[in-house]
């Protein structure tokens, strides 16, 4: 590969640098008001027991929350940069693995330049990415999902002797009962490629790699449902959807709204120019790549996996639009963090179609270089207008953290003062949940924000102290 296209790497790398720096001016915000206190005062066991017989039965997701929340507004802030390098690393596993499985040779760097790519659109191509990337409660129940779910194939794809297939397949159980056990939406993703996988496996898997494949599909959909289970009947999910009235998701009218919903949210994803990027990279691994030893990939192979990948991701994104209807409503549209359960998959399709289109140019063309100039072209761009986007962000959480510092301390020194109820003003930050909404009407998180602050209860102010 010529050096300056294996630089390009470096530009979404620069991209996820840029992002982690700004980390610094996350706060607590939405969620985290309440759950850091029952962290401080209880810890794993607290936690664990308000998401399994409080909140929503995720037992895993409570685990993670801890994980971070047990060290405060720190924990906060370096939970972005942390898991940003978990995600690099682990799509650069997978689409390293990807490429081995295949048989495609393709020069050295490829599977990073590929990754890079996925990882910044992934994380900064979002409508809101500070829910996608820099909220940490959003993050682990959305973002990181899929990610594990790629890293879970990598044993899979990779194994070859006898102990590294019961390895892999250890690890798709573990990772099924475990993903149901943190999110109902990304469970439902895993679920239906998995189930399209076993039904194209007759027709795109080796023979020799078939049954075992087979069987890594099968455990993982079982271990899915288990975990799934496991969450459903739990007294926190019962209460949930008790709250949130789930009992109407079947009702016509919850059905033809999610499907409005989910029009809505695919006529976006398909307009956002800058997924683009997935495609670029594609067709630079296209073209790159010589096929398998020499040959272009057999259409009779690629078609089979593309109409699986787009039923999957269109059936998936519908169902969990319809999961999470009840609760949003209309609001489901821009409640863009739901949507990261299926992006990933969305931006990995785009990828493939890319791959296939630089192996359709590579057989049809001389020079391929001005192809790879159009494809490194268009990939700068992207990572131009991400920067740029992050850089309109970083202003206003800038804004934002100064504001919300001067608060912090106004109130921390009223309440050792002994005052019982302190007055708060709202500092929202990119759509984040805030109390005193509706002209004053919806208090939550009020109450969590009192208990952070050790007083009996806030009410509403309209300016800075």
């Amino acid at each position: 590969m010529p050096v300056p296209l294996g630089l390009l790497s470096l530009l979404p790398i620069a991209v996820c640098v840029f992002a982690a720096w700004n980390t610094r001016w996350v706060r607590p915000g939405g969620d985290d008001w309440c759950f850091l206190p029952v962290v401080h005062e209880g810890g794993l066991p607290a936690m664990v027991e308000k998401f399994y017989l409080q909140d929503n039965g995720r037992v895993v997701n409570a685990v993670l929350v801890w994980a971070y929340a047990r060290f405060g507004e720190p924990g906060q802030q370096w939970f972005a940069p942390v898991s940003g390098v978990l995600t690099l690393a682990l799509l650069w596993a997978f689409t390293a693995a990807v490429l081995r499985v295949t048989r495609l040779r393709v020069p050295r760097g490829v599977p990073l330049l590929v990754a890079s790519m996925v990882t910044a659109l992934f994380l900064f191509g979002s409508p809101n990415t500070y829910k996608t990337f820099y909220w940490p409660a959003a993050s682990v129940s959305h973002t990181l999902p899929p990610v594990f779910v790629c890293a879970a194939a990598v044993p899979v794809l990779r194994a070859m002797s006898r102990r590294g297939k019961l390895l892999a397949l250890g690890t798709v159980v573990l990772t099924g009962v475990s993903l149901g056990l943190v999110s109902e939406e990304t469970s439902v993703v895993a679920a239906t490629v998995l189930a399209c996988a076993l039904l194209i496996s007759g027709r795109v898997i080796p023979e020799a790699r078939r049954r075992f494949l087979r069987l890594c599909c099968t455990a993982g959909v079982a271990s899915i449902v288990i975990g799934t289970l496991i969450l459903f009947t739990s007294p926190g999910a019962s209460r949930r959807r008790e709250r949130k009235h789930a009992s109407t998701m079947l009702t016509p009218d919850s059905l033809l709204g999610a499907l409005h919903g989910f029009g809505e949210i695919a006529a976006t994803l398909l307009t956002t120019w800058w997924y683009l990027g997935a495609v670029a990279v594609g067709v630079i691994l296209g073209v790159v790549s010589p096929g398998v030893m020499g040959r272009a990939p057999s259409g009779r192979k690629c078609v089979p996996v593309l109409v699986a990948g787009a039923g999957a991701l269109l059936v998936s994104g519908y169902v969990c639009t319809v999961i999470t209807y009840p609760v949003f409503k209309h609001h489901v549209v821009s409640s863009t963090r739901l949507w990261n359960d299926y992006l990933l998959l969305y931006l990995l399709l785009l990828v493939f179609v890319g791959a296939l289109t630089g192996h359709a140019v590579r057989d049809r063309v001389r020079r391929r270089a001005p192809v790879l100039a159009v494809g490194g072209l268009l990939y700068a761009v992207v990572c131009v207008a991400l920067t740029a986007s992050l850089a309109g962000l970083a202003t206003t959480m800038q804004t934002h953290a100064r504001d919300w510092d001067r608060q912090d301390r106004w109130m921390r020194g009223q309440a050792a003062a002994g005052a019982k109820v302190l007055p708060y003003k709202r500092l929202p930050q990119s759509r984040m949940t805030e109390p005193f909404r509706h002209g004053g009407k919806a208090k939550w998180p009020a109450s969590c924000i009192a208990t952070y602050y050790g007083v009996e209860d806030i009410e509403q102010a309209h300016r800075l102290p």
